[in-house]
């Protein structure tokens, strides 16, 4: 055992003084402790280093005379087989010259997605094309891209419908209240189905009908995983205190032995975008910045998150992150964290993208489209983002509305209808957490580690800070650390 010691940290270039090699040879499980250090070591220094008794004593938690310690600290030293994988990014499939052949390719792609999806439902087998159903009198089934919506004079609701054939106008009666009621969340550009029957030159709707999500059974996992999302690291208003407590929490230094317990448990941290506030998101921003460069906001980034240890680190950009404002974007550049990349336990994926950990399906999504829902959608608000994320499971679609606050790529494909029906949606953007269960499926807003900001304040917008959402063994826990 004491060549394997020597050899281990040897290879990894960590030197070991006398009173280090004495501590870890002595302890209770030292091979585990040889791998775990080994690890710890390689995520904070980069350079060839010397191991002291003391740096062996502040890893164990100040261990005692004979080198033990609780039962708690000592399981997060085992080392972890992490099966992660990237199921679904845009980073090197977002492809546009800017044309209007792209962006015609990038609707017909969307419409021929959804169109998919619709017609496997019971109520729309044998789908008419538009044109076709504007000449028959028998039951009218067709599945088109919404090109406008309006209201009639008599507070009806009319809605435009196309596709490759031709264009309809549908007409929902505000008698028919369950219909017209979800004839209220209809947006522009998203893909429905229609069953009804012909009114003259109008189609008059009995149902519509969403892509929808099946329900999912629920997902055995016996690990927990944290969900994060607008640190804003760089601003004034950034809660340092608060996710210095997060940090000390997840290494097992913070909270009471349910939280330990937790924490000791927690194999994955994902993050949905913002990490750092970014540089120039909006007007005068550098009078709200502690850090006024953007590879410097990462760094320090990657110093807080770099004292996590043993933990994956999944993370995706936002709109304050160093990347194209654009949706999908892809995943941030290591030009500009370099840092963070350094690091051994990190993953970057797209803006949005589908991960797998351990088999649980989760998709990440900064929700920066939750501006649009919330303004133009009735009853809807970024106070309770859930509602937003159910209705774009219902669409399968996370931005359907073109060209209004959210910026979204004309590609040749388009990468944000939802394909894949997760086991947790992830989202963030608005500071506010949320969660609900829906059919199955854990929807997420993971709040924020920022203060309010003088924007907030104008629209009266309060955020819940340093409040995070853990899923430990299939159950959502609400960790404060503000």
């Amino acid at each position: 055992m004491t060549e394997e010691i020597i050899s281990k940290f040897a290879n990894a270039e960590i030197l070991l003084d006398e009173t280090a090699y004495q501590k870890i040879k002595n302890y209770d499980d030292s091979s585990n402790l040889v791998d775990s250090l080994i690890n710890h070591l390689a995520i904070s220094s980069q350079e060839m280093m010397v191991l002291t008794g003391e740096l062996v004593d502040e890893y164990l938690g100040k261990s005692d005379a004979n080198g033990k310690k609780d039962d708690l600290a000592q399981s997060k030293l085992i080392s972890r087989e992490f099966d992660f994988e990237i199921l679904k990014d845009a980073s090197n499939k977002s492809y546009t010259n800017g044309e209007i052949k792209d962006l015609s390719s990038y609707f017909k792609n969307r419409y021929h997605k959804l169109k998919e999806m619709l017609t496997h439902k019971r109520e729309l087998t044998d789908i008419n094309s538009v044109k076709e159903a504007t000449s028959l009198d028998d039951v009218i089934k067709i599945v088109g891209m919404v090109n406008d919506v309006r209201y009639t004079k008599n507070n009806h609701k009319l809605i435009e419908l196309e596709d490759e054939t031709g264009s309809a106008t549908v007409l929902i009666h505000n008698e028919n209240h369950e219909v017209f009621e979800q004839a209220e969340r209809i947006v522009k550009d998203e893909v429905v189905g229609v069953v009804g029957g012909r009114k003259g030159s109008l189609i008059m709707a009995s149902e519509l009908i969403n892509p929808g999500v099946p329900r999912v059974d629920e997902k055995k996992t016996n690990f927990a995983t944290v969900f994060l999302s607008d640190t804003h690291i760089g601003s004034t208003t950034f809660l340092e205190d608060a996710f210095d407590r997060f940090i000390r929490w997840i290494n097992g230094d913070y909270g009471d032995e349910r939280q330990k317990e937790i924490a000791n448990n927690v194999k994955y941290v994902v993050v949905a975008g913002d990490i750092v506030d970014g540089i120039g998101v909006y007007p005068h921003q550098d009078k709200e910045l502690i850090i006024k460069d953007i590879q410097q906001q990462y760094e320090e980034a990657a110093r807080l998150f770099g004292d996590i240890s043993n933990v994956k680190i999944i993370i995706a950009p936002g709109n304050h992150d160093a990347c194209r404002l654009a949706e999908p974007q892809p995943a941030i550049h290591e030009d500009y964290a370099k840092g963070l990349y350094e690091l051994k336990n990190t993953e970057f994926v797209s803006n949005p993208s589908l991960v797998s950990l351990d088999g649980m399906k989760v998709l990440i999504y900064h929700g920066r489209s939750f501006d649009d829902f919330a303004m133009t959608v009735k009853g809807m608000s970024h106070q309770q983002s859930d509602l937003i994320m159910k209705e774009l499971l219902e669409k399968r679609h996370l931005a359907p509305i073109y060209g209004e606050r959210t910026p979204l790529a004309s590609e040749i494909e388009d990468h944000l209808v939802i394909e894949d029906i997760p086991d947790v949606f992830h989202t963030g953007h608005v500071h506010i957490n949320s969660y609900k269960r829906y059919k199955g499926i854990h929807l997420i807003n993971s709040g924020t580690f920022q203060s309010q900001t003088e924007f907030q304040k104008i629209y009266n917008i309060v955020p819940t800070c340093a409040q995070v959402p853990v899923i430990n063994n299939g159950s959502l826990k609400m960790l404060d650390f503000s």
